[in-house]
């Protein structure tokens, strides 16, 4: 068996009339196991064909730096890390100018730069390009930082001069690659300390299991009509995904809406206040509830099976009758009581005594109110002027967006916790 059976390799191919050898460095490799992605530079496509380079190889060819296709399957990350070794022929005086230089200005050269594998050169230039004192300068820099070189060699160039430039013939290079294996590792070590994400913090909710409503609920009236409100479900979204960047678990019984479901997050989507409460009761136990839903309080008591259709007659009777109450449900369960509860009043009119009613009412803990009357901008909106209503205090903050106001409500209920623990 051979010792490159298995070993993956990435050609970078550049800008030269050597390109042609690559052709058949490919073949050699393949020969003894090895795979072969290649990377092509726009120079190198002037003397090589992607067509022939991938019918040799197997494999895609990749040549662009900012192509989508690639960047959803391999972005250039992956590309130079996936590989065992990376091997550069033919290595033009330009590109071993960029790699010396930390030029990233296509995807030959990003990957390069962004590999954490060995490199293997094989230099092909013009013997005064490779004589020539910057050149030179450069291959002092690669050979201190980890690029092996194979070749070049003394010979007649395609210019007609003769000299050291020629890039070295596929089998010899193919030597160069087996000796860099039987060194052993290829791949190089960050220093220390570098690339260790730092640990963090545990947030205030960690360990807590959060259950929080969101968006309004659907209560049809046939199969085309129903009973809603405004609520767009950004404020409950909010809310829960604070609460995930505190550290909790976190589940959302939401709605329907039309915003994207909550990031750190688990999302349960419902239409109806009773399939919101029978999620919610599946969800716990929990640590604390937050019905920030704007929950219909009325559905019909049968809806139809048809549409309804205008009769000449006049409107149809709806017969309508009370949704469960959530709020009330969860704050007074008899056996899994979260240790906080939260409702939200959305009121527009007497907001802060509709508020204390509903408290009393329900039993929570205490009443997010906001006035979500004409003019407010509240439903839809991305701010909110909230009050937190408790038994014998109100505290009414500023107007914020959505996303202040749940980071401060999290740290509110983490604070009620704390203090309910002691």
């Amino acid at each position: 068996m051979s010792t490159l059976t298995g070993k993956r390799i990435l050609l970078v191919i550049a800008g030269g009339i050597a390109a042609y050898k690559a052709l058949d460095l490919i073949r050699r490799l393949r020969e003894r196991g090895a795979s072969v992605h290649a990377v092509m530079t726009q120079a190198a496509e002037q003397f090589v064909t992607p067509l022939s380079v991938a019918s040799l190889s197997g494999e895609k060819v990749h040549t662009a730096l900012f192509s989508l296709t690639d960047e959803a399957e391999m972005g250039h990350i992956e590309l130079s890390r996936d590989a065992d070794l990376i091997v550069i022929a033919p290595a033009t005086a330009n590109i071993l100018a960029k790699i010396a230089n930390g030029i990233a200005d296509d995807l030959a050269s990003t990957l390069l730069l962004a590999t954490d594998k060995k490199i293997l050169a094989a230099p092909a230039m013009n013997l005064r390009m490779w004589l020539h004192p910057a050149t030179q300068r450069n291959l002092e820099w690669l050979r201190a930082n980890n690029v092996a070189f194979s070749g070049p060699d003394n010979g007649e160039m395609a210019c007609g001069e003769y000299g050291p430039g020629r890039m070295s013939e596929p089998l010899a290079i193919v030597s160069a690659i087996e000796s860099i294996f039987a060194q052993g590792e290829t791949t190089l070590p960050l220093p220390p300390g570098v690339g260790v994400r730092p640990s963090r913090p545990p947030g205030i909710l960690a360990g807590r299991r959060v259950i929080v409503t969101s968006g309004p609920t659907h209560e049809p009236i046939d199969p085309v009509r129903y009973i809603a409100n405004r609520s767009s479900g950004k404020q409950g979204t909010a809310i829960a995904e604070a609460a995930a960047r505190a550290g909790a678990e976190v589940v959302v019984i939401s709605g329907p809406v039309a915003i994207p479901a909550a990031a750190g997050a688990t999302t349960i989507h419902v239409e109806t206040a009773r399939e919101m409460l029978e999620a919610v009761s599946r969800a716990l136990p929990a640590d604390i509830f937050i019905s920030a839903a704007a929950v219909a309080d009325w559905r019909v008591d049968a809806a139809a099976g048809d549409k309804l259709k205008k009769s000449g007659s006049g409107a149809p009777s709806l017969h309508l009758v009370e949704n469960p109450d959530i709020l009330a449900t969860i704050s007074q369960h008899p056996t899994l009581r979260p240790k906080l509860v939260v409702g939200f009043a959305a009121e527009t009119t007497g907001l802060i005594e509709h508020a204390r009613q509903k408290l009393a009412r329900k039993k929570c803990d205490f009443i997010v109110a906001n006035d979500v009357g004409a003019g407010t901008g509240v439903m839809g909106g991305a701010q909110n002027t909230v009050h937190i209503v408790e038994t014998g205090s109100v505290d009414s903050w500023p107007k914020l967006d959505k996303d202040a106001v749940a980071a401060r409500l999290v740290g509110l209920c983490a604070q009620k916790l704390a203090e309910n623990a002691q």
